[in-house]
This record gives structure tokens, C-alpha cells and sequence, in this order.
């Protein structure tokens, strides 16, 4: 395999390159039509669960471990063959049918990282329906919103998600969300968890009665065009877009990034300390290991915390991980808990081959302190939920090539990325402009937002006519290298999590003190970014400023949830605006980017919330007068 000669051939020759790309999978009918009006592999039949499971057992991997679950939340530990795990997934899609569950049909999963999260998905893609996971941390109206846009037959949680050593209760959320919902669920399923006791009513039902005595179902031939999942992504409003997936670009996508990007065999012990509520989880943790025939760990917990910061390198020691991704964030924290890495003497890392980095930019000192201890080559790669696979890497299934600190290297084949001005033209080698990727997209990337194409268009293809938008701004150095420098418009990255600012915003903004607010994301040390709001209070109001701080805080975590990580709000007396009063934000984003503090400060220091608020006003409005003149 020569990155090269693929990235060249998915130029000149796409179809062609992926009419050999789509042979690596099995289908129940082999596409003949490979691309056609947007869509992938149109007239192709097949099934991702029976892919995942059936394929590998079928072909002598049903004794092999197809899933780990480690939770040093539970102590508890379980393995999964292929044949356990799809005995399982066979039952669960049994008792979605005996529920009335058809093809087409969602079910919106919200459950902590439990091997039945995966099984439920898998049960779902064997009927054909569509499973819609929102993450287990989110409050009670985000996650109502996402059943409001997916109207779903069913909704499958658990009784707690476990944080840490705090038990957090699931059921007053879902009460909460479906009580603000306007779509009637039919019926909810509860996986009971001896951590919180809950009691069931009316359409409510425990998982082990939901499938107890279920008669297995067979995996049912969908077209690849089918939508596999939705899943939602923040936007700059605070309606969530409804990314989709299908079957076939999806299965496609995702072996064949295993093999260039991850290097990885059928076989491997993969590990993406993710959760399964985010993109990288659906790809990485749940659906490409299984496609390619290896062996995942789901983990349940905090890595850094739970119990220590050595809980990565005890998971890549007992179980001989050979392929290990996770954000930045977290080893950032890694780092701050052992800078001097004195836990890796507890254990063996010899499986290890590879380290991949996703989901935020990584900061060089983190980056060289990776390759320092851990003696492996260190991949800081890019790719968004949209995508569904890496736009970005270093293809390290076919051959290593140099690295360079910051930068998400080269595109991978399929990805036609360029560097646009706002005149769409093309910037010049070390310029930094918009970062876009010419159309058609690839296998595996998003046709639509769900029942919205009108939105779809609007945020992605219409910034730049023929590209599909990003969103991020970044630069090609001289040598090719692509270089991701953080978001252009209102979506910010916390940790690794795309939130929207204009939804925390509207949240601000309907406390009774505040006359008008900003939110922005600032750079922080450990977490990349975290919000901060700037308000300005109605005339006449009278209130302590830490008081609306808290009180703040404690609305947005109700409406988003603690994943948010608004903990800071200032009060100003004024905001830099437009003439026409338009708020200046990203002359805001523009002044803190010019640095405020230096790294590896973060914002909790309160003199350096105090310069950010003195530049974010006197140099903001200064600014604003001396373009009035």
C-alpha cells in the first residue's frame, strides 16, 4: 500500500479507487453503481451488525475476545467473544421487533459506557432501524431536543452513569426530558444498575425483561444508502444538527481507514478511551474494530481519575493494546498528576505500536512529552463528527513519514482539502484561511442532516459553492503539511466536545439581571477551551457578582450539562460591537487569540481573568473606535 499512489488514484480515479476499497467488505449484493447524486455504493445491499459479528464468527474469530468492558467506576471487568457478543446482540434485536421495531424506525440510546450500550446499537443496525446515542452527560434538554428531531419508537437508558466515585441518577433526567418533549415515546427501557435503585410504571421496562425470552433476529439486507445512525453535533444555534450515516460509505470508510491511518490487523487490540455517545466512540470504539475483525475495550470512567493517572498504562499492560486513541485533554492531565511519567515503570507497554491524538490540537510540550516517554510514533490526527473518519493523518498503515508538532499532517485519500480566502480563492503555502474539502465527499461522511437538507446546505456547502465548509481555519506549510488552528465560527472545543456558545448564550441571556451577554471560548491549558460569558447588567440591578456567577452556572449545567464547563462569567460595563450593535465576538476571540496569559496557565487564575476582561473591553471597543474614524 503506498499513501501516494491512493491519495493520486482517489483524485483522478474515485470511483474506481472506491470500487476496490468497497471489495474489502462482504455485501449481500455488490454494488455495481459506486457513486451517483451524493450518494455511495447506491444499488449495494449488506448489514453493518452482521459485518461486526456474523462475518468474524463465521470465518473462525467466534472464540476470539470481540469486546472488553473495564469500569474501575464498578470494579467490574466482562469479555465478550464474537459469538457471546453476538448471541446478545441477535437476542436484543429479537426483543426491538417482538416491541415493534422496522426497518427505518429510531431508538435513541442514552446510557453510560455499558456493554449493553453496544449491544443495543448493534441490535438496531441488524434490523435495519436507526440508532440516535446521545451522550450520557447531557441535561434534560438537550437530550429532549434530540428526541424531538428523531421521534423515536423507543428510548433505551440505564438507572445511573457513575462519574468518578458520584452515582448519577438517569431517571430524573429522562422523566424531565420526556416531559419536555413533544413526541410521545412509546416505550423506555431501563438497564437497572445496583448503584441507583429506581422504580418502573406504565411504559417503562428493565433491559433483562425487555429481552428475556426474545427470539433471536437475523441480520435484514439493507441498501447502503440506508441511514445507519443519526448523530447529533452542535451547531451555532442551539438546535442540534442531526448528522447521518449510512450502511454502505460507513462500512467502507471505516476498514479502510483502519488499515491506512491505523495500521491496524485483524486481531489487534484496539482502544479508543472515548464514549460511545460521540463520533469517535461510534467509529472507533463500537463499529470499525468489529468491522475489521479486533478486539475493543470499552472502559467506563475517567482514565485519569479512576483510580489514578497510571489507569491508561494499566489497561495497555493487562490487555496488550496495541492501538491506543484519546484526546490531548487527557494526557495533559496525564502529564500534571506525573509529569515525570514514574507510573510507567508498573507496567509493560510492549503491545503498544501506536499512539493516536484526536479531537482538539495538541499542544507541543504535550506532544514531545509523549514521544519522550512512551518511545512510539505519537499521531495527532483531525477529523470531525461530520466526517466520520480522519480527514487528516499520517498514514501509518503504509508507511511512516516525518511529523511535525501541531499539525494533523496530510489528507488522507478521498479528502480534496484546501485553504479558501474570503474571495474563495486559494491561499498560498503558509497562509491561513478557511479550511475546506472540495465535493463530492468521500465514503463515510455525512449526505445530510436528518430530515433537513436545506440546513445541510446552509452549513456546509454554501460558504464556498462546491466545497464542503469545515469550520476550522488552518494553513499547508511549505512542506505540505496541513496545520488545524481552531474553529471559525461559534463552536467551540471543550475537551475534545463541540459545543455551541450561541446556545450557552441564549441560556445567559434569560437570567433576569443580565440586559446582554457574549460567550467566547478561551484557550485553556487543560481543557483546550472553556467558556467564558461577559455580561452587562440591567440599569438598576443590584447583584453580587459571585452570586450571578453561580447562579449562571448552575442554568447552563441544568439546560446543557456539566460537559459545558461554564464555570466563569464576568460582568463588564459594555460589549464591542458593530455600528449597526452587532456584538464583535470574533474581535473578541481574535484578542484573547493574541494571548492574554502564556501557556500552561489557565483561566482559573483570577489575575488572568482580570487582563482578559480589561483586553477583551478597552482593547475591543479601541479597536472598534479607531475603524469608526
Amino acid at each position: 500500500m503506498s499513501y501516494v499512489d491512493d491519495y493520486k488514484r482517489s483524485m483522478s480515479d474515485f470511483e474506481g479507487f472506491w470500487r476496490d476499497q468497497a471489495s474489502s467488505i462482504e455485501w449481500f449484493t455488490q454494488p455495481e453503481t459506486i457513486f451517483s447524486d451524493g450518494r455511495w455504493f447506491v444499488d449495494g445491499e449488506l448489514n453493518t451488525s452482521w459485518l461486526a459479528l456474523d462475518y468474524h464468527v463465521q470465518n473462525g474469530r467466534a472464540d476470539q475476545d470481540a469486546l472488553i468492558y473495564d469500569s474501575p467506576v464498578t470494579q467490574t471487568k466482562r469479555r465478550y467473544t464474537y459469538q457471546e457478543l453476538l448471541d446478545a446482540v441477535s437476542q436484543a434485536a429479537g426483543a426491538l421487533a417482538r416491541a415493534g421495531v422496522v426497518k427505518g424506525d429510531r431508538v435513541v440510546i442514552y446510557m453510560p459506557m455499558v456493554p449493553e450500550a453496544v449491544i443495543a446499537m448493534l441490535a438496531c443496525a441488524r434490523l435495519g432501524a436507526i440508532h440516535s446515542v446521545v451522550f450520557g452527560g447531557f441535561a434534560a434538554p438537550e437530550l429532549a431536543s434530540r428526541i424531538d428531531d428523531a421521534e423515536p419508537r423507543l428510548l433505551i437508558t440505564a438507572s445511573c452513569g457513575i462519574e468518578f466515585d458520584r452515582v448519577i441518577p438517569y431517571k430524573p433526567l429522562v422523566d424531565d426530558a420526556l416531559g419536555l418533549s413533544g413526541h410521545n415515546v412509546e416505550r423506555v427501557v431501563y438497564l437497572l444498575r445496583e448503584q441507583c435503585e429506581i422504580s418502573l410504571s406504565g411504559r417503562e421496562v428493565s433491559w433483562s425483561e425487555f429481552v428475556e425470552g426474545a427470539t433471536p433476529a437475523d441480520a435484514l439486507p439493507v441498501a447502503a444508502t440506508d441511514t445507519l445512525y443519526i448523530l447529533y453535533t452542535s451547531g451555532t444555534t442551539g438546535r442540534p444538527k442531526g448528522v447521518v450515516r449510512d450502511h454502505g460509505g460507513h462500512a467502507v470508510a471505516l476498514r479502510y481507514s483502519m488499515s491506512l491511518v491505523y495500521g491496524v490487523r485483524p486481531g489487534d487490540v484496539f482502544w479508543s478511551a472515548s464514549d460511545v455517545g460521540w463520533v469517535v466512540g461510534h467509529s472507533y470504539i463500537v463499529y470499525a474494530p468489529l468491522l475489521t475483525g479486533c478486539t475493543t475495550i470499552l472502559f467506563e470512567g475517567k482514565p485519569v481519575r479512576t483510580p489514578d493517572a497510571g489507569a491508561f498504562w494499566r489497561i495497555i499492560s493487562d490487555y496488550g493494546v496495541n492501538i491506543f486513541f484519546t484526546a490531548p485533554t487527557a494526557f495533559r492531565a496525564v502529564r500534571k498528576e506525573d509529569p515525570d511519567a514514574m507510573l510507567l515503570k508498573d507496567y509493560t507497554l510492549c503491545s503498544l505500536r501506536t499512539l493516536f491524538l484526536a479531537g482538539e490540537r495538541t499542544d507541543p510540550s504535550t506532544y514531545e512529552w509523549l514521544v519522550d516517554i512512551l518511545g512510539v510514533p505519537v499521531v495527532d490526527h483531525w477529523w470531525q463528527t461530520e466526517t466520520g473518519w480522519p480527514i487528516a493523518s499520517s498514514p501509518i498503515g503504509a508507511e511512516t513519514l516525518p511529523m511535525k508538532s501541531g499539525s494533523a499532517s496530510f489528507p488522507m485519500p478521498g479528502f480534496d482539502v484546501r485553504i479558501l480566502g474570503a474571495d474563495h480563492q486559494e491561499q498560498a503555502r503558509g497562509t491561513e484561511g478557511d479550511v475546506v474539502i472540495r465535493l463530492p465527499l468521500p465514503p463515510g461522511c455525512l449526505p445530510t442532516v436528518w430530515r433537513d437538507h436545506e440546513r445541510f446546505d446552509a452549513s456546509y456547502t454554501r460558504h464556498h459553492p462546491g466545497f464542503y465548509h469545515t469550520g476550522d481555519g488552518g494553513y499547508f506549510d511549505e512542506d505540505g503539511y496541513l496545520f488545524i488552528m481552531g474553529r471559525t465560527d461559534d463552536v467551540i472545543n471543550v475537551a475534545g466536545h463541540r459545543l455551541s456558545t450561541g446556545e450557552m448564550e441564549e441560556i445567559v441571556a434569560a437570567h433576569p439581571a443580565v440586559a446582554e451577554c457574549a460567550v467566547i471560548g478561551i484557550e485553556d491549558a487543560d481543557k483546550g477551551q472553556v467558556p467564558v460569558g461577559l455580561t452587562v447588567l440591567k440599569d438598576g440591578v443590584n447583584i453580587d457578582h459571585a452570586t450571578l456567577q453561580s447562579e449562571l452556572v448552575a442554568m447552563v449545567r441544568a439546560q446543557v450539562g456539566g460537559i459545558a464547563n461554564f464555570k466563569r462569567s464576568l460582568v463588564v460595563q459594555r460589549l464591542p460591537k458593530t455600528r449597526s450593535g452587532k456584538i464583535l465576538r470574533q474581535v473578541m476571540r481574535k484578542i484573547v487569540d493574541d494571548q492574554a496569559y502564556e501557556p500552561p496557565a489557565t483561566i482559573d487564575d483570577p489575575a488572568i481573568l482580570d487582563e482578559i476582561r480589561t483586553r477583551l473591553v478597552d482593547e475591543g471597543v479601541g479597536l472598534i473606535a479607531l475603524r469608526s474614524e
